[in-house]
């Protein structure tokens, strides 16, 4: 067997790249928005679920899931997205990119549909009193509203759902065919007693707004 070398396999330019690959048809680019219309608006209203992808202008790059009720992403305008930020782990990975560089992007995603949305631009974050507290949830309002001014939007095909059978419920696996996330985190930090899966799943409930 001949021995992989990644040197060799390479591609270093955009034209070695391009002549790879047929030429997009003339659909896929006039398919592309500056603002985000009834379609796009629509598909957002109906979305629980986005990820969030920036970096921090120095290269390093994050991608990470938010979600909530279908439409916590708030189309204020159509130039405009507001994205609340809701408890996490606090490392503020993406919050921290987005002070050092902007450009954010976004894929929106509906259970049960394989096309997704995907939208970019720059974004700038918020902690208005007026601002934060529209997506107050019970007595707690977010910390600060990304927000979003929106460069690109155009739906993506349902090809990579489709291949990957996201919604089938034939294909999902069983939670039991992985370690529960306890067990994962203290191999992962050398900590000793496991969380199980229910004691997470509880602990997380209290913990969501």
């Amino acid at each position: 067997m001949t021995q992989y070398d990644p040197a060799v396999a390479a591609i270093r330019t955009e034209d070695d790249l391009r002549g790879r690959f047929p030429e997009p048809t003339e659909r896929v680019w006039r398919k592309e928005l500056d603002h985000i219309d009834r379609h796009c608006r629509r598909f957002i209203e109906h979305s629980p679920f986005v990820v969030l992808a920036t970096g921090d202008g120095d290269g390093a790059l994050d991608a990470t899931p938010r979600g909530g009720d279908p439409g916590f992403v708030e189309v204020a305008d159509e130039r405009t997205l507001l994205l609340p930020d809701r408890p996490g782990n606090n490392r503020l990975d993406s919050l921290s990119n987005l002070i050092r560089n902007p450009g954010v992007g976004l894929l929106f995603l509906i259970p049960g549909v394989d096309e997704t949305l995907r939208v970019n631009g720059t974004a700038e974050l918020r902690d208005d009193p007026d601002l934060t507290a529209r997506f107050q949830v019970g007595k707690r309002p977010p910390a600060v509203v990304v927000q979003i001014t929106v460069r690109q939007a155009y739906l993506h095909c349902a090809k990579a759902l489709m291949r990957s059978r996201m919604w089938d419920p034939d294909a999902r696996l069983d939670r039991s065919e992985l370690p529960t996330m306890g067990e994962m985190m203290r191999d992962h930090t050398g900590a000793g007693r496991a969380e199980t899966q229910s004691e997470m799943v509880e602990r997380y409930r209290g913990q969501l707004y």
